[in-house]
């Protein structure tokens, strides 16, 4: 098992950090997209296992919506002038406000109402149709949409992203071998058996090691403390971003949310602990950072 994790990640590692590092915004969106509906489908899977059938095609539209309003909300603000004006706006290219992500959820509503007054399915099936879907919407497409935003930051996103998703990996690969190796005292038995205070202890000591490491090397232009505070709170987020998702699998009765990564599961497997990372960190460095920038 330790050498498919290996070879899977040997793989799909540099892919991403090329992405992340050298791609359009655009281009990110689009992967982005992509990776959100695996995992989504992965999500509705499970609810399938305890009798919740989503609303499938509408919530993926509407996810894929999400992503495309948070490219627009990011291009906006690489494009402003200034006294709110943005370029495009001001050459006449869109004639309307950018739609938001609350625009979305609006729009989803409206589709789910309409859904459950003409589905032909049992009415049984109304309330967990529409919790399961908007849940996928919610806990899965929406943080992940935020990889977006951060990711079309002018100047810093790129770094920005790819530091959030390093603190991550290594945060990872540090409970899993820490845990394996010395961990004794369970984290959260009901939830997960295998995870150890030990490998969660692992898990921040290396987030807080490559915020150092990061400032040393001068990849962001950004104070030593405000990068380890920014590490320690995505690897708090992480680390319960992985326990929410073995809730969920818990709930359903299976081991992992798919097949599609050897040694790693599904696509929710493996970037659970980034739901709730990347948001954590886009809103530190949006709601703590800038501010005293």
């Amino acid at each position: 098992m330790t050498w498919k994790r290996v070879a899977t990640a040997v793989v799909l590692i540099p892919l991403v950090v090329a992405l992340v590092g050298f791609a359009l915004t655009a281009w990110l969106a689009i992967a982005m997209t992509l990776v959100i509906l695996l995992a989504m489908f992965e999500f509705f899977a499970l609810g399938d296992a305890i009798g919740h059938r989503a609303y499938r095609f509408w919530t993926a539209s509407c996810a894929a919506m999400l992503v495309f309003v948070q490219f627009l909300a990011a291009m906006d603000v690489q494009h402003a002038l200034g006294n709110g004006l943005v370029v495009h706006r001001v050459l006449g290219r869109f004639l309307y406000p950018t739609p938001t992500v609350a625009d979305v959820f609006f729009i989803f509503l409206i589709g789910i109402t309409v859904l459950t007054l003409a589905t032909r399915r049992p009415m049984v099936e109304a309330l967990p149709a529409a919790g399961i879907s908007s849940s996928a919407l919610l806990l899965i497409a929406l943080p992940l949409t935020f990889a977006v935003r951060l990711h079309g930051t002018a100047l810093i996103g790129p770094p920005l992203l790819l530091f959030t998703l390093v603190i991550t990996w290594v945060g990872d690969t540090a409970a899993y071998f820490v845990g394996r190796a010395i961990g004794k005292r369970p984290f959260a038995p009901r939830l997960s058996p295998k995870k150890t205070w030990e490998g969660a202890v692992a898990s921040l000591a290396g987030a807080l090691l490559v915020a150092v490491a990061v400032s040393a090397s001068r990849q962001l232009n950004m104070p030593m403390a405000q990068l380890i505070g920014m590490a320690a709170a995505g690897n708090v987020a992480g680390q319960t971003g992985d326990l929410l998702e073995s809730a969920y699998k818990r709930s359903a009765g299976v081991k992992d949310s798919g097949a599609l990564l050897p040694g790693h599961g599904g696509i929710l497997d493996r970037i659970d602990a980034l739901i709730l990372a990347i948001p954590v960190v886009w809103y530190y460095w949006l709601w703590i950072y800038s501010p005293r920038a």
